[in-house]
C-alpha cells in the first residue's frame, strides 16, 4: 500500500507537468483533435463550437472499410483504412496530401504528436511517420496485430515522449517516441483491443482476459489487477482517479483505481458495451449494442436519458458544445442534445459507422464501413 500511495503522489507531479502543457496548448485545442478520444485520459470531449445543422463539406474514398477514428492537426486529417493505407488529407477540401502503405488493414486510430504520426496496423507493426510527408521514421514490431489506438506520455525525466500501444500478442508496449526502441513491455493473459488511458502516473486498460490492468507509467510494473467480470472490448476513460468502462456482460461501471472499489454499476438490457465513454461535467455518455446511446450521472451511474438508433452503437461518442456526436451501425451519424438526449440532426451514410468522430475547428470527420471518410462543417 505504501508503494501505491507513493506512486500516486509521484503521479500528481507528472500530471502537474501534463496540465501545464495542456494550458500552453489550450488556444490551439479547438483547432485540433490529435488522437483517439482527444486526449491521453480518453475523455472524448472536444472544445470549441459546433453547428446544430452541419453540412457535408467533402468525402474521401478509400478501397476498404474505415474503422480508424481520424486525427485532426494543423489543417490535416489523418486516418487508416482496411485498404492497408494511412493517409493525410486536407481538412478544408479532403484532397490527398500523402499516403503510406502498410502490409495489412489499418484499424488503429492515429496519434499525431510533435510532427509525427503514430499508428498501428494488423501487420503487427507500430509505425512512426512524418506528419509533413508520410515518410517512415521507424517501425516497431509486436507479436500480433494492433487494433487499438496509441497513446502517449512524457518520460519521468521529462526529456522525451513515450508511446503506448496494446497488441493481440497479449502485451502493452511502451516505446520511445524518437527512437522506436522498447522502454518496457507488460504482459497480460489475452488480446488487448482498446487504447490504454493515461492519468495520475498510471495507464489503465482492459482486454479479453476480463481484467482492468493498472500499470505504472514509469516502469511498466503492475499496481493492481481489477476483475471486470467479462471481456473489455473498448477503452476506459479515467478522471479523478476513477476508471469508467463497459464490458461484454452488459455492464458499464466506475471503479476507484487506488481503492480497487466498484463505485457504481449500470445495467440496462442484456446487450454488451463495446464503445468508450465521453465525459461531460456531471454526466457520462456511451453507446451499447442494444442500439441505444446512454447517458448517466458520473457520481452514481443513475440514468438520465437514452437515445434509440436502429443499429448497435459501437461508435464512441464525442461531446462538444453541449452536443453528442456518435455513429451507429444503422448507417447514420447522429447529433444529440447532451442536456436531454433529443435528436438535433442526423446524416444517413447507409453503411455501418463503428469508428469514433473527430471534432475540431468546426468540422466533424468520421469514417464508415462503406470505405468513405466524411467531413461535415
Amino acid at each position: 500500500m505504501k508503494f501505491v500511495n507513493s506512486f500516486f503522489s509521484k503521479g500528481l507531479l507528472l500530471m502537474t507537468c501534463w496540465f501545464g502543457l495542456v494550458s500552453a496548448l489550450s488556444a490551439e485545442a479547438p483547432k485540433s483533435w490529435p488522437m483517439f478520444r482527444g486526449d491521453p485520459a480518453l475523455l472524448g470531449v472536444a472544445l470549441g463550437s459546433l453547428s446544430e445543422k452541419p453540412a457535408l463539406a467533402w468525402k474521401f474514398k478509400t478501397e476498404g472499410p474505415v474503422k480508424s477514428s481520424p486525427a485532426i492537426v494543423a489543417g490535416r486529417v489523418f486516418f487508416g483504412s482496411y485498404d492497408e493505407k494511412v493517409r493525410a488529407v486536407g481538412l478544408s477540401d479532403g484532397k490527398t496530401i500523402w499516403e503510406f502503405t502498410t502490409t495489412n488493414a489499418v484499424e488503429s486510430s492515429p496519434l499525431v504528436l510533435d510532427g509525427t504520426v503514430y499508428v498501428g496496423s494488423s501487420d503487427a507493426f507500430l509505425y512512426a511517420l512524418q506528419a509533413a510527408d508520410g515518410h517512415l521514421k521507424w517501425k516497431y514490431e509486436t507479436g500480433d496485430r494492433i487494433l487499438g489506438a496509441p497513446n502517449w506520455t512524457k518520460s519521468p525525466d521529462g526529456q522525451t515522449n513515450w508511446i503506448l500501444v496494446g497488441s493481440y500478442d497479449f502485451k502493452l508496449h511502451c516505446v520511445d517516441a524518437v527512437t522506436g526502441k522498447a522502454v518496457w513491455v507488460y504482459e497480460t493473459g489475452n488480446y488487448i483491443n482498446g487504447s490504454p488511458a493515461i492519468g495520475d502516473g498510471v495507464t489503465v486498460f482492459g482486454g479479453c482476459d476480463a481484467i482492468l490492468h493498472v500499470v505504472t507509467m514509469a516502469d511498466g510494473k503492475l499496481v493492481k489487477n481489477l476483475e471486470a467480470g467479462a471481456y473489455i472490448a473498448g477503452s476506459a476513460a479515467i478522471k479523478d482517479g476513477v476508471a469508467y468502462f463497459g464490458h461484454y456482460e452488459n455492464v458499464f461501471q466506475a471503479i476507484h483505481l487506488k481503492e480497487g472499489r466498484v463505485i457504481w454499476s449500470y445495467k440496462d438490457r442484456a446487450f454488451p458495451y463495446f464503445a468508450s465513454p465521453a465525459m461531460g461535467v456531471d454526466r457520462l455518455v456511451f453507446g451499447g449494442r442494444d442500439k441505444r446511446v446512454h447517458c448517466v450521472k458520473i457520481a452514481d451511474g443513475k440514468p438520465l436519458w437514452t437515445f434509440a438508433t436502429r443499429g448497435k452503437v459501437d461508435s464512441s461518442p464525442v461531446i462538444c458544445d453541449g452536443k453528442v456526436v456518435v455513429g451507429s451501425d444503422d448507417g447514420r451519424l447522429y447529433m444529440i442534445s447532451l442536456a436531454d438526449g433529443k435528436e438535433l440532426w442526423n446524416y444517413e451514410i447507409g453503411q455501418a459507422i463503428s469508428g469514433s468522430p473527430a471534432i475540431a475547428n468546426g468540422y466533424v470527420v468520421i469514417g464508415s464501413e462503406d470505405g468513405w471518410v466524411y467531413a461535415f462543417k
